[in-house]
Formats: C-alpha cells, sequence, structure tokens
C-alpha cells in the first residue's frame, strides 16, 4: 500500500480518524454504434518503460488510417507504430487497417477504395536518413470523404529521436482532427519505488525514453515541472528531514530551496517561472510561502492555525489553490497570490484533497475521499459542481495534461503502485505500470 505525502498524512492523523481538424465531419451514425461495443475494449503497449492498459472510448470516435510510411522501411515501422500507438491511447480514433495499401504520395491514393474501408483520414509519408545523418519524415494527412488535403509537414530531428519525430506527428494529426493541441511530445515525472530504494524519473509521456534524474535510498516526493520544462523542483529527505531542492534537467545541477527547521515541501511554479510557492512549517503549522526559485525573498501568505498546503498557482499567476483542514475537514480553498481573504471552494460529505487548476482556467482537478475510498474529481468555477470521474480506490496526486483533455494520477492495481490516466469526460482510462517498483507522485509536464 503506498503512503501519503506528509503534508496529506498530517491531514489525515487528524481529520480523517473522528474524492480540422474540425473540418472533418465526424459522421455520428457509424461511430455511436460503435463506441458502445468499444467501451470495455483493452489494448495492451508493450515495450515500454511503462506498460499500458487502455480502457474505454471517446463517445465519438475518428476512423482514421494510418500507412506504414516509404522510403527507408524500418524507420516507417517505427514511426508508424508510435503514431498508431499515440493515437489509439487517446481513445478518440478508431484505427482502420490499412491491410497491404501502401500509398506514399498524394497521387497514389484512391479516394473510394478508403471509403470503403470505413476511413475517414488518411495519414500517408516517407522517412529517411539524410546525408547529414539526421532523421527526416515527410507526412500528409487527407480527408478521405471530402478528398483533399488537411495538411503536411517535414519533421526532422537527430539520430535517435525516431520516437520524437512519430510523436511530433501523432500531435499534428491529433490537433487536426480534434481541434485541440497534442500532447504525445510532452513528458512525464514520477517517483519509482523498489524496497527502499527511490528514483525520481522524467519519461516520454508514452513511458518510453526514461531518464532517472535523482536516486537515492530516501523519500523523493511532489516534484513539479517549471514551465519551460528545463527543471524540476521535489522534495527530499536525504539529510533527514523534507526539504526542497531545484534541479536541472540539462546539466543535472541542483540547488536548496528551502531548508529550513521543520518541514519543507509542496513546492509549486508560477506560470512565469518567476516565483514558487513552498509550504513550511518554520513557524509552527504548515503555511504557504511565497518564493523566488534562487531561494531569496520567501514571504509567507497563509495564516492560520490550521494546516494549509499543496498550492498551486492559476493559469495567470494571480490566485493560488490550497488544501486546508480550518474548516474542521480537509477542503479545496482559493486566495489571491497578494494574500487576503481565503475562499472555499469543496463543501459536502468527505474531504478533497491535491488541488491543480485546469489549464484553461475554468475549474480544477483534485482527491476526493469519501466512503473509505480516494477518486479523481473535477469542479467547475463558474457552477461548482463536482464530476468523479473514477471508480475509487487509491487514486491520488492529479494533474492535467497541458491541453487539459487527461488527467494523471497515482492509483494501485495487482498490488502495486501505478500510473493512471482518466479523460477530462471519464470516458477513457489507462493504466500504466512500470517494470518493477511502486510507481507513485506523477505530475505531467508542459508543451515545450
Amino acid at each position: 500500500m503506498l503512503r501519503p505525502s506528509t503534508e496529506l498524512m498530517e491531514l489525515l492523523a487528524i481529520r480523517l480518524s473522528p474524492q480540422a481538424g474540425k473540418s472533418l465531419v465526424i459522421r455520428t451514425g457509424i461511430l455511436q454504434s460503435m463506441a458502445g461495443l468499444l467501451l470495455l475494449a483493452q489494448a495492451s503497449i508493450a515495450g515500454a518503460g511503462l506498460t499500458i492498459e487502455i480502457i474505454g472510448a471517446g463517445e465519438h470516435q475518428i476512423p482514421i488510417a494510418i500507412v506504414p510510411f516509404g522510403g527507408d522501411a524500418d524507420l516507417g515501422q517505427s514511426i508508424h507504430e508510435v503514431v498508431v500507438s499515440d493515437l489509439r491511447r487517446s481513445g478518440l480514433f478508431r484505427l482502420v487497417d490499412p491491410a497491404g495499401k501502401s500509398p506514399h504520395e498524394i497521387a497514389e491514393v484512391s479516394y473510394p477504395d478508403w471509403q470503403v474501408r470505413g476511413a475517414e483520414a488518411l495519414a500517408i509519408g516517407t522517412a529517411a536518413v539524410q546525408p547529414n545523418g539526421r532523421i527526416e519524415a515527410r507526412f500528409r494527412l487527407l480527408d478521405v470523404v471530402k478528398q483533399v488535403e488537411l495538411g503536411g509537414q517535414v519533421v526532422s530531428a537527430g539520430d535517435g529521436q525516431v520516437r520524437a519525430i512519430a510523436h511530433r506527428i501523432a500531435d499534428i494529426i491529433y490537433e487536426k482532427l480534434t481541434g485541440d493541441k497534442g500532447v504525445f511530445s510532452t513528458r512525464i515525472a514520477y517517483v519509482n519505488r523498489q524496497g527502499e530504494k527511490f528514483n525520481l524519473v522524467v519519461a516520454d509521456s508514452d513511458g518510453h525514453n526514461e531518464q532517472i534524474v535523482l536516486a537515492q535510498n530516501k523519500p523523493i516526493m511532489s516534484p513539479a515541472w517549471s514551465p519551460d520544462g528545463s527543471h524540476l523542483a521535489y522534495v527530499s529527505f536525504e539529510t533527514g528531514h523534507a526539504a526542497v531542492y531545484v534541479q536541472s534537467l540539462y546539466t543535472n545541477q541542483r540547488k536548496v530551496l528551502a531548508d529550513y527547521r521543520g518541514s519543507n515541501s509542496a513546492p509549486a511554479w508560477s506560470p512565469n517561472g518567476k516565483q514558487m510557492a513552498v509550504v513550511l512549517t518554520r513557524d509552527g503549522s504548515s503555511q504557504i510561502y511565497l518564493v523566488r526559485p534562487d531561494g531569496s525573498g520567501l514571504r509567507r501568505i497563509t495564516f492560520s492555525d490550521a494546516i494549509d498546503t499543496e498550492p498551486h498557482f492559476s493559469p495567470d499567476g494571480e490566485h493560488l489553490l490550497f488544501t486546508s483542514d480550518r474548516g474542521g475537514s480537509a477542503q479545496i480553498y482559493r486566495m489571491t497570490v497578494k494574500g487576503g481573504q481565503e475562499q472555499r471552494l469543496t463543501f459536502g460529505d468527505g474531504s478533497n484533497y491535491s488541488p491543480r487548476y485546469n489549464p484553461d482556467g475554468k475549474g480544477f482537478v483534485f482527491t476526493h475521499f469519501t466512503n473509505s475510498k480516494f477518486q479523481i474529481a473535477t469542479q467547475d468555477f463558474q457552477t461548482g459542481q463536482m464530476e468523479i470521474l473514477t471508480g475509487g480506490g487509491w487514486e491520488k496526486k492529479p494533474s492535467f495534461a497541458p491541453n487539459g483533455k487527461l488527467i494523471l494520477y497515482a492509483s494501485e492495481a495487482r498490488d502495486r503502485g501505478i500510473l493512471a490516466t482518466v479523460s477530462s469526460d471519464g470516458r477513457v482510462k489507462q493504466h500504466m505500470f512500470t517494470q518493477s517498483g511502486d510507481a507513485r507522485e506523477p505530475v505531467w509536464g508542459p508543451h515545450l
């Protein structure tokens, strides 16, 4: 069983004892019937740092065929596999089998053939290694029904970056067909625990290309991405108590951000990267402070006798969400970064933790606890309505993908700590299993 963070353990102990793209029209008549059949379908994507199980499908799936790229056959097949995997994981696409068809140029495409197969979109292209050693992929996205080109691009990268090229192509396809920016090229961070060993890991959004940022025999928790994706802040217990560090992902150099008397925890970056929020007990109970990324300019902004923790900045940088037990149970509050009156946002039965703003600022995601279960939930600022997205269990520490369409969180399955995602409408879920150990403390990185 996974252990909650330092802040949540305090709250639990105190309170829980006495949760076209749009130009391509989706033909809903055919697709609605298929959505019901696919709702409980499962697929596994093996051979990654994380093994992924996909559960469910979007309400309307776009039928698309991805033809293996021409040119260098091995490169083309590698790119094809990653693009197909990315689109399938989103739950928004139904992959139509190209079944031996191999057009690589528009002139080679017979639109009626693809219409008969039920495809509404078609991606074709070529891939090759250039004389300078760089890999170059050229692709085109076609609307099969209207028989027009929706877009195309040349994507190139250095040797060994085939997956990066494929993720970029998948992002372009996703954006053209849905109108939303893709997140396949983004990264995630999480903590992997194996016995008494803790690794802070950065990986591609699909779990590949794992890189260990920090390895030690003391707990690591609460990783937080800088807005430009160049640094991670996190909490380490390497000195015997909780201290906050900031580490460059390019140079691997790190520095102490907060190491005051007592506990130092829950770092969060402002959207412009010029200040951070941290939780300190230096003056008594856990309270929220602002500080510059170099550790200077420390300023306290909450003044209560309760536990105030888990701050998160609004997209405009003007407000903070945070967790507090000042009302008798752990609930979500909002305040301006200048300080002042706090506004309680969550009510009703149960307790609520770990708030994170939606990237559009219109709502937030959080952990809801009720009936001995932790669930992932969202709430809209305007209506105040809460929506439960997951079935409940040990589901914690949610964070939005940069496009706001997916939510990453920590969960448990098969007696292990795993990562999981759920779509913002609750329809599509993924379980992401590490090859060994328990995964915890996940956070989705920004667009780069």
